[in-house]
């Protein structure tokens, strides 16, 4: 079996994940500390993301580190197929979540009208740099874990 650093099993994997832990929980700080972000729909959007994301990068961190400790890779097949599909579509969506923010916090900028005070939109701001940093992670992940997938069926 071929080993690629960064796929799952592997502490590169573990340091991904808790990446993505950190930068969407970051995410979802930012955007919270203003009270009007449920007003919009793409803050809504990039909260309930950011929300999906944190579970599903910390159970894969934890499987990470139990594959480490106990010397047990999880290479079947199967399991293998339902996280790379897991990350891909979670990837996108986080991809979605972080644009839509972006362009939202730049047209309320833009606007003639301050729809949002600079300070609110800065944290706006943030949060959507944090979430294209999640979303990099993200990323990175399914395709390390894309690019071991055809050595799985090879065993």
């Amino acid at each position: 079996m071929k080993s690629v650093p960064g796929s799952l099993g592997t502490a590169a994997s573990i340091a991904l994940r808790f990446g993505q832990v950190i930068f969407s929980s970051s995410s979802i700080v930012f955007m919270s500390l203003g009270v009007g972000f449920y007003s919009y729909t793409a803050f809504c959007f990039s909260v309930t993301i950011m929300g999906l994301a944190i579970p599903w990068s910390f159970t894969l961190a934890i499987l990470d580190g139990y594959s480490i400790l106990t010397k047990f890779p999880v290479h079947q097949s199967g399991i293998f197929m339902v996280i790379i599909i897991g990350d891909l579509v979670l990837s996108f969506l986080t991809l979605a979540a972080a644009s839509s923010t972006a362009s939202l916090v730049d047209l309320l900028l833009k606007a003639d009208v301050s729809f949002c005070p600079p300070k609110l939109c800065s944290r706006y701001q943030i949060s959507a740099a944090l979430a294209f940093l999640s979303w990099f992670l993200l990323l990175v992940s399914s395709l390390f874990n894309i690019w071991l997938l055809p050595w799985l069926d090879a065993d």
